[in-house]
């Protein structure tokens, strides 16, 4: 690796890309400087710092995260990326002696909220900083590649496409007719196995109504305990079983715990309880009762565990350390296992392909396939690694072939400028030079990248539009412009005669939607009658039906005579037999029309006449006719080239209104963001003012709706804990699918200072809405309760709400801390006072332990707020 460039490594899970992070922070080290080991989330930052303390001792290795600062002054420090990207905007001391920054998982700038982060550190970090990025492997590294080395200099960039541990991906497909089910491979030579199209004879959808149910399929989707049967028989264990829900996954350890499951030896259970035993000694035996810690802990001697978020730290930290060291066999967990977490197993087992996203379920993308199945296969302990698909009756065998096949892992930025990005600039840059910062983030070079091909595209489009008029003013008398006009007259009569023909066949189908006692309402001599219907026939072209009056006469309709769709208004109960060319059976039928209650008929709705398309149509065929260049001798020449240029004209303008729109997206949206923040008093021109200032130093989803708080005064004069409880409004989010439910805040006064919190939301989403931005998100109340109760002392049973769980009472508490941290930074007096001694009555007992040494002394660096971090 040359010590002079950048270099980005994009390579699969388990390949060993963290050595090269591991040795530029060596390179930083041999010339005296400093390095920074960057992580998205605070579980991969704990272990990332575990395992440097592990190689360079205690001393010269340090954490900043939102929950902890150790050692914060080492020369090696593991963070999250907000933090470093907080101390960049700060200009920190600390990034005096920095050399190199390691961007572990920098394919998380896609990610919808966090990922402009990543582009932040990249464009604001000095220029003397080197950085070594790693990164799953993605489909545009070279693009990836390119961005890096022309906003930070020469750049390396290694790709490698190979697993060290071989995978390969199966379906288990249960089967009611045979005692094993069946494990059948994906791929076959890297191409869908051809025999597993065998098992989508039993696929469905959803049962139409009025149909009979279908006989019982024979294949079905395996239940997860015949799923740890088969893969303990098959040698496939550990396994991770990945179920999008965190029900899920504790429904399934709990009915495993049920079945009398057990996979482990006395003496893994002993040690089990030993490793269980020391991560949860810091909590309270009241906090444990509450956790249901028995439970927990006889399911994690078995060798059974969930792990997912919703679980407290020290709980999900036990699970980690006994699955690394093989004592727990089966882990059912959400998708955030396999964010990088050190947690490899001998199989993946993947229960369904789709995930609920909160407005629907979508189909796994190929880079969340590979991310999950990645898990599969502990290098340097098993040859290879087993992802298994569980059988699915709504989800085709190619698709998930196609899926374990598919090798296109495009990465694509969403970096936008934020409130928080906005005062920053302005702070640092003039108004273009600032223009010219957002020009350098990898949105825009993909955006140019893209323009670069709808440049060449745009000028192919107009050598044809030259060439069409070349050619059309070529021939004598005749004009591009006339001759544009003449092939508009034809296109409008071909639209016109296609009108017409669809017209038509709603007549068809109208007739031959018609049954044998349908009673139509038809015009006749002496106002409207009725007649039945007594046969049908369908000829190539035509339908024609057979009816009759109620005095019996024949008539006969057919779909070229109509000049609209046919609709019935009732029916009769005809005769039987059923003989419609037999006299008397006609004479029935017509007798069974006269006892018709025409007050009890619906009348047909009028539909578009039929005739009136039929009008246009030779309006519009006229126009053509009577159009000079119909009657000129090279007319279909003619028409030919002007259709050419007209099609190159349409499809000119269409390009450069997307060229306009890229070049224009990003400094639009920051223009629309200086603007709520100039109507908001942040900024003046372009210059901060105080609340600018103060929004500098809020990095938070509600940054400018937390500023507005501020300045309105509303977190004056509380005492911490109704501090906590108000503050809480900002960092919870109502995660439900149903509506949240009304604001309940434990004081009035709480309650009318959230009013007058949620009445400010409602100025500044109105603002963005006008802007064309997202709206900011709804303060929530749903901590509120516990935030204030835990600050008064109370304990974990009495401050979590129903259906919280202890893992989103810790999460929420974490985030809260992260908030009121960055209150008490920004404010004075008695506010500050009250949001910092909130911040430490909220650690403690369940929500301080993470199995981390802290450093309280040092809870802060420079007046930098940590910033969040996130847990997973």
């Amino acid at each position: 690796m040359a010590l002079d460039h950048n270099v980005l490594v994009c390579a699969p899970t388990g390949s060993g890309k963290t050595v090269v992070g591991e040795m530029a922070v060596a390179a930083a080290l041999e010339t005296g400087g400093r390095a920074f080991y960057t992580a998205p989330i605070k579980a991969l930052s704990n272990q990332k710092f575990n395992d440097l303390r592990g190689v360079l001792g205690d001393e010269r290795v340090g954490l900043l995260t939102g929950d902890h600062s150790i050692n914060p002054d080492a020369p090696v420090v593991v963070m999250t990326t907000e933090v470093l990207r907080n101390m960049v905007y700060a200009r920190s001391a600390a990034l005096e002696r920095l050399r190199w920054v390691v961007l572990d998982e920098v394919h998380f700038l896609q990610d919808a909220y966090r990922g402009p982060v990543w582009e932040e550190v990249l464009i604001h970090t000095p220029a003397s900083v080197r950085f070594a990025c790693l990164s799953a492997t993605v489909s545009n590294s070279a693009e990836l590649g390119g961005w890096i080395e022309s906003l930070r200099g020469p750049t390396t960039t290694v790709v490698e496409h190979r697993r060290p541990v071989e995978l390969s991906s199966a379906m288990l497909v249960g089967d009611r007719q045979s005692e094993v089910d069946h494990l059948v491979p994906l791929l076959v030579d890297g191409k869908p196995n051809p025999r597993g199209d065998r098992f989508d004879g039993d696929r469905t959808g959803k049962q139409q109504p009025g149909r009979r149910p279908r006989q019982r399929r024979r294949f079905r989707t395996p239940r997860r305990l015949e799923v740890i049967d088969r893969l303990g028989e098959e040698d496939l264990l550990p396994s991770i079983n990945f179920i999008f829900s965190r029900a899920g996954c504790d429904d399934a350890a709990a009915a495993a715990l049920d079945s009398g499951v057990r996979l482990t030896t006395r003496d893994e259970a002993a040690e089990v309880r030993s490793i269980l035993e020391r991560h949860v000694a810091p909590l309270a035996d009241a906090d444990l009762a509450v956790l249901e810690f028995g439970r927990f802990s006889e399911t994690l001697e078995r060798g059974l565990a969930a792990h997912h978020a919703g679980m407290v730290p020290a709980f999900r930290e036990a699970v980690e350390e006994c699955f690394v060291k093989g004592l727990t066999k089966v882990v059912f967990a959400t998708e955030t296992l396999a964010l990088g977490i050190n947690m490899p197993a001998r199989s993946v087992v993947i229960e369904r392909l789709t995930k609920f996203t909160g407005d629907g379920h979508d189909m796994l993308t190929p880079a969340q396939f590979t991310q999950l199945t990645g898990r599969a296969g502990r290098r340097g302990i098993d040859d290879h690694g087993t992802a298994i698909v569980l059988w699915s009756p709504f989800i085709a065998f190619a698709p998930v072939a196609e899926l374990a096949a598919s090798r296109e892992f495009p990465l694509t930025s969403v970096f936008k400028p934020t409130y928080n990005m906005a005062v920053n600039l302005v702070a640092q840059y003039p108004r273009e030079e600032a223009r010219e910062v957002l020009r350098r983030s990898f949105a825009q070079y993909q955006a140019d990248e893209a323009a670069s091909g709808e440049r060449r595209a745009l000028q192919h489009r107009r050598d044809e539009l030259a060439a069409a008029r070349d050619g059309l003013e070529a021939i004598e008398g005749v004009s591009a412009d006339e001759a544009a006009a003449f092939a508009d007259l034809a296109a409008e009569e071909q639209r016109q005669r296609s009108h017409r023909d669809r017209g038509r066949n709603a007549i068809e189908n109208s007739l031959a939607n018609l049954r044998p006692g349908d009673v139509l309402e038809r015009p006749g001599s002496e106002g409207s009658r009725l007649v039945v219907v007594v046969s049908s026939t369908e000829r190539k072209k035509s339908v024609r039906v057979d009816t009759v009056t109620p005095r019996g006469k024949l008539v006969r309709i057919n779909g070229r005579d109509e000049d609209r769709p046919v609709e019935a208004c009732g029916t009769v109960q005809l005769p039987v037999p059923y003989v419609p060319n037999d006299p008397e059976f006609r004479k029935q039928a017509a007798a069974s029309l006269r006892r018709v209650n025409r007050k009890r008929l619906q009348p047909p709705s009028r539909r578009a006449d039929a005739d009136e398309a039929t009008q246009r149509w030779h309006a519009a065929r006229e126009a053509l006719e009577v159009h000079p260049l119909a009657a000129h001798p090279q007319s279909a020449e003619i028409l030919g080239l002007a259709r050419a240029h007209n099609k190159a004209t349409r499809a000119i303008g269409t390009a450069e209104r997307q060229l306009a729109r890229r070049g224009a997206d990003l400094g639009s949206r920051l223009d629309a963001v200086v603007g709520i923040l100039t109507e908001l008093g942040h900024l003046d021109g372009w210059e901060l003012t105080a609340e600018g200032g103060r929004l500098r130093r809020i990095y938070h989803e509600c940054d400018l709706l937390a500023s507005l708080c501020i300045g309105a005064g509303l977190f004056e004069d509380l005492d911490a804990a109704e501090m906590a409880s108000l503050v809480s409004c900002l960092t919870h989010e109502h995660r439900s699918a149903d509506p949240p439910p009304p604001p309940r805040l434990p004081k009035r006064d709480l309650q009318t200072r959230f009013a007058e919190m949620a009445r400010l939301h409602r100025r500044l989403a109105g603002l963005e809405k006008a802007a064309g931005l997202n709206p900011t998100r709804e303060p929530s109340a749903g901590f509120a309760w516990p935030a204030l109760r835990w600050c008064s002392g109370q304990g974990l049973e009495s401050s979590l709400e129903e259906d919280m769980s202890g893992g989103d009472f810790v999460r929420n508490a974490r985030q809260l801390i992260d908030v009121l941290r960055q209150v008490a930074e920004v404010t004075a007096g008695p506010t500050s006072v009250a949001a910092r001694e909130a911040s430490d009555l909220l650690r403690r007992d369940v929500v301080d332990n993470s199995g981390l040494e802290r450093d309280d002394s040092s809870s802060d660096n420079d007046g930098v707020a940590a910033g969040p971090g996130v847990e997973p």
